[in-house]
C-alpha cells in the first residue's frame, strides 16, 4: 500500500481512516497524518517512499500553481510535488501557520537551528506543549557557505517540518550573525522574523589601542562620554555601577563604533520594516569577556538612542566552545550573570546565550538567574546527533566521515575557535563497530566532527561526486525515527537543565 491507496481510502471510507493511528498511517501508507490540511486554496499532505519525501496536492484553487507531476488516480488527477522552495512559498500562502512570526511576549525562546534541513520535525515533537518558543530556521552566512544552502532553503525546510507536524503554535526564523545591511535586507526579504546583528567587525579590543588611550590619549566625543558616565553611580538591581576614566576609555574604544553601526541598521532597516522583527545584538565575538560596566554603557546608549532590541548576547566569562560543556568558574559565571541579567531587565530585553549547545553545567544557573526569561542558541549539536544515527546505523560510513573530519580539522579551525588539535582526536580503530557511537561523547571527537560539517557534506572525489553527502542523507531518510529519538533525548536534556517545562 502507498499514498495512492490512502487517497482512495479517504474518499471511499473515511470512517475506516479515523480508526487508524498516526503510526499505522505512516507505516502502512507512507503518509504523515498530521500534515493533512485542507481549505479552498489547497488540500494536501506530505508522504514518503524509500528515497524521498514529497507533497501530494489533491485539489484547491492553487493546485495548478504547484510545481510537480500530474498523476491520474481512480478519482481523477492529483499532483506529486517536490518539497522545494517554490512550493513552500505556495504552502505559506495557503496555510498561515506555516509562516514564521516574531517571538513576541514569549519569555523563553530557543534557537534550534538545522544545518541539514532534517532536524526540525524532531524539534517540534520535543517542544510541543512546552513553555518555549522555537526558532527553527537559524543560520549564519558562514553556515550557509559551508553547507551550500540559501536562506530560502533554510526557511523552506522549516516550513515543510511545520506542515508535516501540523504545528500551529508559531515559530521563528533567525538571520544569525549577519554583518552588513545587505545581509540583513536579504534575510528580511526571504521572510525571516529575527535578525542577529554581529557587531564583531566594529569592535576594537586591540590591546595596543586600549593602552594608548589609557596613557593619556583622547578619544572621539570624549566630553559626551565623560559627561554622561564619568563620576556617576548607576543603581541596577542590588548593584551600584560606577565607571572610572580607564574603564570608560576602554569601553568607548571597544564598543562605540559597534553601537553606531547597530543604531544605523536599526534606524534604516529594522524600524522601517513592514512587520515586527526581533532584533538581537551580538557583542560576544571579542577577545575578552564583556564586563558588566561595558554592558551597562552599551545598553544605556541603545536605550537613549531609541534602539529597541529583543536580546543582547555579551561574551560571558569562561569558554563557550563548540559542542562541549562550559569551561570556567561556574561561581563567577553566576555572580556576573546576575548583574548582566539585571542590566537586561532594566533596559527591557533578554540575555541571549550563544554557542549554547551542551553547556549543561551552566544551564540551571541560566534558568534560575533569569527566572525563565532568555534566548539560547543551539544548532551544531543537531548535526552531532545526526552523526550519532550514522554511527548506530552505518558504521562504515561513520568511520569514513570521522577520519575525514580529522583530515580537515585544521581547515575548519579557520572558522571556529576550539581547543582540540589533531593530535588529541581519538583513533577510531580502537573502537569496535558497536562502540563507535561512544566517540560522540568524547570532547575532542565531538569538536572535530562539530566544526568540519561543511567539508563532510561538501567535499567531492575526483569524479565530482560527493564523498559522503548522498549516503549520509539516505541513512537519515531511512532511519528518521532514530534521528528524532536521538534529538528528543539530547535536546530534551537541554530543556530539562534549563528548567523548561
Amino acid at each position: 500500500m502507498n499514498w495512492k491507496d490512502f487517497i482512495n481510502l479517504r474518499e471511499d471510507n473515511d470512517n475506516v481512516l479515523k480508526t487508524l493511528t498516526d503510526t499505522e498511517i505512516i507505516e502502512n501508507y507512507g503518509v504523515y497524518s498530521n500534515s493533512i490540511n485542507s481549505n479552498y486554496k489547497c488540500t494536501c499532505f506530505i508522504a514518503k517512499d524509500k528515497t524521498t519525501k514529497f507533497l501530494i496536492v489533491t485539489k484547491g484553487e492553487y493546485l495548478n500553481r504547484f510545481d510537480g507531476q500530474t498523476i491520474k488516480i481512480d478519482s481523477g488527477s492529483i499532483k506529486k510535488c517536490p518539497l522545494s522552495v517554490s512550493n513552500s512559498i505556495i504552502i505559506r500562502e495557503s496555510f498561515n501557520f506555516t509562516n514564521p512570526v516574531s517571538v513576541g511576549n514569549n519569555k523563553i525562546s530557543i534557537g534550534l537551528g538545522d544545518r541539514l534541513g532534517s532536524a526540525s520535525v524532531g524539534h517540534l515533537r520535543l517542544i510541543k506543549g512546552k513553555n518555549v518558543f522555537p526558532v527553527l530556521a537559524q543560520q549564519s552566512i558562514r553556515e550557509l557557505n559551508l553547507t551550500g544552502r540559501t536562506y530560502e532553503d533554510v526557511l523552506s525546510a522549516a516550513v515543510w517540518a511545520v506542515l508535516q507536524e501540523g504545528y500551529k503554535d508559531g515559530f521563528g526564523a533567525d538571520g544569525d550573525h549577519l554583518k552588513t545591511s545587505d545581509e540583513v535586507n536579504m534575510a528580511l526579504d526571504c521572510g525571516f522574523t529575527m535578525i542577529t546583528l554581529d557587531c564583531s567587525e566594529y569592535i576594537n579590543d586591540n590591546p595596543a589601542d586600549l593602552l594608548s588611550t589609557r596613557i593619556g590619549g583622547s578619544y572621539s566625543n570624549q566630553k559626551y562620554w565623560e559627561g554622561k558616565y564619568l563620576g556617576k553611580t548607576f543603581s541596577i538591581g542590588t548593584t551600584d555601577i560606577s565607571i572610572n576614566e580607564n574603564e570608560l576609555a576602554d569601553t568607548v574604544k571597544i564598543y562605540s563604533a559597534a553601537i553606531d553601526f547597530a543604531e544605523n541598521i536599526y534606524n534604516k532597516i529594522i524600524k522601517k520594516h513592514s512587520t515586527s522583527v526581533d532584533f538581537e545584538i551580538s557583542i560576544d565575538e571579542t577577545l575578552t569577556p564583556t564586563n558588566v560596566k561595558a554592558h551597562y554603557i552599551v545598553a544605556s546608549e541603545f536605550y537613549d538612542r531609541g534602539v529597541i532590541i529583543q536580546n543582547m548576547a555579551p561574551r560571558f566569562c569562561g569558554e563557550f566552545q563548540k559542542g562541549i560543556d562550559y569551561r570556567g568558574d561556574t561561581n563567577r559565571f553566576r555572580e556576573e550573570l546576575v548583574i548582566h541579567n539585571a542590566i537586561a531587565k532594566h533596559f527591557g530585553y533578554r540575555l541571549s546565550i550563544h554557542s549554547g549547545s551542551d553547556k549543561f553545567s551552566v544551564f540551571p544557573i541560566i534558568g534560575q538567574v533569569t527566572k525563565g526569561s532568555f534566548h539560547v542558541k543551539t544548532a551544531g549539536t543537531n548535526w552531532l546527533e545526526a552523526l550519532r544515527v550514522i554511527a548506530l546505523e552505518d558504521s562504515g560510513l561513520f568511520r569514513d566521515m570521522y577520519r575525514h573530519s580529522i583530515k580537515r580539522l585544521d581547515d575548519a579551525k579557520m572558522f571556529y575557535h576550539i581547543f582540540t588539535k589533531k593530535s588529541m582526536v581519538l583513533n577510531d580503530e580502537k573502537y569496535s563497530d558497536n562502540q563507535l557511537v561512544n566517540l560522540l561523547d568524547e570532547e575532542e571527537s565531538r569538536q572535530a566532527l562539530h566544526i568540519t560539517y561543511g567539508y563532510l557534506l561538501g567535499d567531492k572525489d575526483d569524479n565530482d561526486r560527493f564523498l559522503f553527502r548522498d549516503r549520509f542523507f539516505a541513512v537519515l531518510h531511512k532511519d528518521e525515527k532514530t534521528y528524532y529519538e536521538c534529538l528528543k533525548k539530547h535536546i530534551g536534556r537541554h530543556l530539562d537543565m534549563l528548567g523548561i517545562q
